[in-house]
């Protein structure tokens, strides 16, 4: 009995030596960065040193509150925030749609080939996506080139400048780069489908549209939801990079995301502290609502996901 408890010992030491190497890496990338926070205690400016920077207190997180300015543009920007991530959030569905139409052709060929086509975007950067609008829909772009040359159009259309549709605009290059890459995940899912729920299906005579409605996409469902919850979870965080990039004196107003926000306060008008307080107060919210959307799925299908 002594034996065999030491070898469980040492299989499970070995196990953890396996996973040690990614506790590190996590720890390094996504904890230890957690010490910034401190900045916002400070009233600092670089390259003045953390240490001889005066210490503020809540200094900062009152100014959000106090100071009408800042709370205008935070409202505008949560204001832009909850609508692009709500505009994800109401869309969440297409990619499972997506992978049942892939999964429902039956060309070979055909089917790869349009999953290559939708998952390619996923890899190019923000950048190169910016350079393929900017020369697609300029004032001198492509498309305002060929209004011009039908007689459509006298003056080019401002599309990249327009602000008023700038949050679908957005949501639709971001579906456009993301819609293959997220539809692997409930490709896999329909992969997992026992086979003995088809053909119990076709025994009774279904449908396609029957197995789709009363096989498929029940299976697929678990994974809607977990996806769904941990979207919810992250609600706040946007991302930085396609909002950067499309950013202009014209539409700022309206695609300032919180994060975009951070970064501009910081970069741009020199409020580092600043920045790190609202970034400090967005990171709070985000683990607030993971717990809170952890919650409500133990007690809605009986399963957590943290």
């Amino acid at each position: 009995m002594r034996i065999r408890e030491y070898s469980t010992k040492g299989i499970s030491f070995r196990k953890f030596l396996y996973i040690l190497p990614f506790m590190l890496l996590l720890a390094v990338f996504a904890y230890y960065p957690l010490y910034g926070w401190v900045y916002a205690f400070f009233d600092y400016s670089p390259p003045i040193p953390l240490s001889k920077s005066p210490f503020v207190g809540l200094q900062w997180f009152r100014s959000l509150i106090e100071n009408q300015v800042k709370i205008d543009q935070l409202l505008q920007v949560i204001k832009n925030t909850f609508g692009m991530s709500g505009l994800g959030l109401l869309f969440s569905w297409l990619p499972m749609i997506f992978a049942i139409f892939l999964n429902e052709m039956k060309a070979v060929r055909f089917r790869k080939f349009v999953q290559t086509v939708t998952t390619l975007p996923n890899f190019i950067s923000w950048v190169l996506v910016y350079s393929l609008a900017f020369s697609m829909f300029s004032s001198e772009g492509i498309v305002n080139g060929l209004l011009k040359q039908l007689g459509l159009s006298d003056s080019p259309i401002l599309f990249l400048q327009n602000s008023d549709h700038v949050w679908i605009t957005m949501w639709l290059w971001t579906i456009w780069k993301t819609l293959g890459w997220s539809a692997i995940l409930y490709i896999a899912a329909i992969t997992g489908i026992d086979d003995s729920l088809y053909e119990a299906a076709h025994v009774d005579g279904a449908t396609r549209m029957q197995v789709i409605w009363n096989v498929i996409l029940p299976s697929m469902l678990p994974t809607y939801f977990v996806l769904l919850m941990l979207q919810i979870a992250s609600f706040l965080n946007n991302g930085l990079e396609q909002y950067f990039v499309f950013q202009n004196a014209f539409n700022k107003e309206n695609i300032q995301v919180l994060d975009l926000y951070v970064y501009n306060l910081a970069m741009g008008g020199g409020s580092y502290s600043v920045s790190v307080a609202i970034s400090m107060l967005k990171s709070l919210i985000s683990v607030v609502l993971l717990f809170s959307v952890n919650g409500f799925s133990k007690l809605l299908r009986g399963e957590s996901i943290v």
